[in-house]
């Protein structure tokens, strides 16, 4: 009976370790708790490696030899697995490379409201060479004092900006998305349905700015709600939403996406990640670094802070900040090219 116990057991635990593993297998990577769980895969492959070290000490009691080397081995080739899915996105590259004319940087950056104050943002817009500046959980107000700054500066900005409660004075900045956009890159404006909300993300906004000369990529940044239990809907709903912001097309995807790479297998159209969109810290290095939240180590936290671009560009470098400025989230930054035809 013992024995049976333990083959079921054994069982049951390999199935859960393949769910942490490849979620999008099974098609869980959408559902409460596995969402949740899978959003560090460094937190997964470390308790996974707490098991293998228990299954291991198990290995001294001969009743139990049996099943802790059956737990034993799946821990170590789920640990082992996660591992190998880590270096393929990258555990960190050190920095951007040297920005050429053609080259278009990009900053994503939910600064947690008036957590961070304008003239920091200001500041690391300057260091890394910004032209396009999504942040989320940001007010006009900031945005404006910032775009004085940087014409100051020598580097001016347009500002766009939504609110998706205008009518609620003083509410949380949370209901508030702003991009800045250098002027060497044109005009832009705000189309109407991230304005008025008749197409946008649900709880928190996102803003679609499209050049006023339609030369150039469309520019989305993105704020989808967190994952928590009672917003599970309204989260896949924002996800969908996104995808569908990079059809064929030129597009430039920034934000808070409140989900990590597994989240998105399903939304990827013909190769991209969400939509026609590939995400830039993915492909060069940095998928597994955790941006939000900020208090934790790099590789421990959840990616959930995104650059994506349609096939047009091509990240050439990314980086994601260490210094998070007294936000939750630390900022990305991302360098983009024009890819060869």
């Amino acid at each position: 009976m013992l024995r049976l116990v333990g083959i079921l057991l054994s069982v049951l635990f390999a199935i859960a370790t393949a769910i942490l593993v490849w979620p999008q297998f099974f098609q869980l990577e959408l559902t409460f708790p596995i969402a949740q769980i899978v959003a560090s895969r460094a937190a997964a492959a470390v308790g996974l490696l707490v098991v293998a070290v228990l299954a291991a000490l198990l290995l001294f009691a001969r009743p139990l030899r049996g099943f802790a080397a059956s737990i034993l081995i799946v821990s170590l080739i789920g640990a082992g697995s996660i591992g190998a899915i880590g270096a393929v996105r990258g555990y960190g590259a050190p920095s951007l490379p040297e920005k050429t004319d053609g080259a278009v940087r990009v900053l994503s950056w939910n600064t947690a409201g008036a957590a961070v104050s304008a003239e920091t943002i200001a500041g690391v817009i300057a260091d890394q060479q910004a032209d396009v500046v999504a942040l989320p959980e940001t007010s006009e107000e900031v945005g404006e004092q910032i775009a004085i700054m940087m014409r100051e500066a020598g580097r001016p900005m347009w500002v766009h900006h939504v609110n998706i409660r205008p009518d609620v004075p003083d509410g949380p900045q949370a209901w508030q998305t702003t991009i800045l956009i250098s002027v060497d890159l044109g005009e832009y404006s705000v189309i109407d349905s991230s304005r008025d909300g008749s197409s946008n993300t649900g709880s928190v906004p996102s803003a679609v700015a499209m050049p006023v000369d339609g030369t150039g990529p469309t520019i989305v940044a993105v704020h989808a709600v967190a994952p928590r239990q009672d917003a599970m809907a309204q989260w896949r709903s924002d996800l969908e939403w996104i995808a569908d912001q990079c059809p064929e097309g030129e597009f430039i995807l920034a934000g808070d996406f409140n989900a990590t790479l597994d989240h998105m297998g399903s939304f990827g159209v013909d190769g991209g990640t969400m939509g026609h969109c590939v995400d830039a810290a993915a492909s060069t290095g940095n998928g597994m670094v955790g941006t939000w939240p900020a208090t934790l180590p790099r590789l421990v936290g959840a990616p959930i802070d995104h650059i994506m671009s349609s096939p047009q560009w091509k990240a050439t470098g990314s980086v994601v900040l260490e210094d998070s400025g007294g936000s939750d989230h630390r900022a990305v930054v991302a360098q983009l090219e024009r890819a060869s035809r």
